[in-house]
């Protein structure tokens, strides 16, 4: 069974299951060793004859003069020095070379076990973004150290977290001149385009790998906080390998601006430690998403997100199918939220935001989440087989809480 996990630091946090969408993907059958031997045996074989009789070949047409090897009219390769060619722009060496500085390695320690993650450089004077779960995952009072390109590291601590987005920012210590990262837009991210990753897959410091999008605000659930908040959001698809240890790592563009966080990956199987390697598909957290919440805990704010103000599950298809769902269907609509203030009911099916098509309820929850508190939003639903169009302007969870 395929599973999509949030990658835990290198190798020993936890991890956690989504209940994702996507189907599983085929695993090709295991081969016996007989049969490896024999076609590898094969091979040399044929390999053989054909060396035997492209050799007898060449003779028969060179005649008597034709030199064989071991002659002492024999050439050897020559070495030249072609010298450092400089990068070409918008390459994957040019991005490397540019991204790699503000790229850092986060050691964890803490009492529920230790690994490693990736991070970003956001400020000359030290304070790195990265996943919530890596400085989360060994535990209250991990000990944090952050390893730079030039291979010095220092302590850290945690500035704040957000579960629901994923994100952190931590502090690095006593450090200044560090070269942060330029942060993109990633609303102007589209399907196709050549996007490169670099982090610390299994601690390799400053790996990098290349791919492109392969999908936009494809939900991806990751689990939920201690109140059973699902942490949901549109993720930036691509096939750059994206291993554990590369979470808080950047997914950059071929200008080398940060797109996306990454964060989770899909693996062939229940366990990341035990099948541990990309089959292409990882996904960051847009940075658009992320940068507003930055923004709060770098200014010691309480995160917040946008909330519709409703309980909702897949909603079957018309044809009553409950396989592939068609829309969100509503359960509980807050009394004074939102969504009760514009006229939504139980029993609606939400079918689209904005021009965001809605197919399921974590493809409700990860949409809303893009947008912020107080945003003004187009909402389609389906009543009684009817279509019908509200519009709502987006509660925050502050103020539930605060309710």
């Amino acid at each position: 069974m395929s599973d999509t996990h949030i990658m835990p630091p290198f190798p020993n946090e936890p991890h956690r299951d989504e209940q994702s969408t996507p189907p599983d993907a085929p695993t090709a059958p295991r081969r016996r060793r007989g049969g490896l031997a024999a076609a590898a045996l094969a091979i040399v074989v044929v390999g053989g004859a054909a060396g035997l009789g492209g050799a007898a070949a060449w003779d028969g047409l060179q005649g008597e003069d034709a030199t064989v090897f071991g002659s002492p009219e024999r050439q050897t390769s020559q070495v030249v020095d072609t010298g450092d060619q400089p990068a070409a722009d918008g390459s994957v060496e040019s991005v490397a070379s540019q991204v790699l500085p503000s790229v850092v390695r986060i050691a964890v320690d803490g009492p529920e076990g230790e690994g490693s993650g990736s991070g970003i450089i956001l400020s000359s004077d030290g304070q790195i973004l990265t996943n919530a779960h890596v400085v989360e995952g060994a535990g209250e009072g991990a000990e944090l150290t952050v390893s730079f390109n030039d291979g010095s590291h220092v302590p850290a601590t945690v500035v704040g977290t957000d579960t629901l987005t994923d994100t952190a920012v931590i502090q690095a210590e006593d450090v200044d001149d560090l070269t942060p990262a330029t942060i993109g837009t990633s609303g102007n991210v589209d399907v196709g385009q050549d996007v490169v990753a670099i982090g610390s897959p299994f601690g390799l410091d400053a790996t990098v790998t290349t791919g492109i999008v392969s999908a936009l605000d494809r939900p991806v659930n990751v689990g939920s906080d201690s109140e059973g908040n699902a942490t949901v959001y549109p993720a930036v698809q691509t096939d750059a390998a994206i291993n554990p240890g590369n979470s808080g790592g950047p997914l950059v563009d071929m200008e080398g601006s940060v797109v996306g966080i990454n964060s989770s990956i899909r693996t062939g199987g229940s366990s990341v430690s035990s099948t541990g390697g990309s089959i292409g598909l990882g996904f960051a957290i847009p940075i658009d998403e992320v940068m507003p919440i930055v923004d709060q805990i770098v200014a010691g704010e309480t995160p917040t997100h946008a909330l519709i103000g409703v309980s909702v599950r897949d909603a079957p298809s018309d044809d009553g199918g409950a396989v592939v769902p068609d829309g969100a269907a509503v359960g509980e609509v807050t009394q004074g939220s939102a969504a009760a203030e514009a006229g939504l009911e139980a029993g609606d099916v939400i079918r689209k935001v904005d021009d965001k098509l809605i197919t399921s309820s974590d493809e409700l929850v990860a949409t809303v989440r893009s947008y912020r508190p107080g945003d003004e939003v187009e909402v389609s639903y389906r009543r009684d087989g009817a279509e019908q169009t509200t519009t709502i302007t987006l509660d925050s969870d502050a103020d539930a809480s605060e309710g």
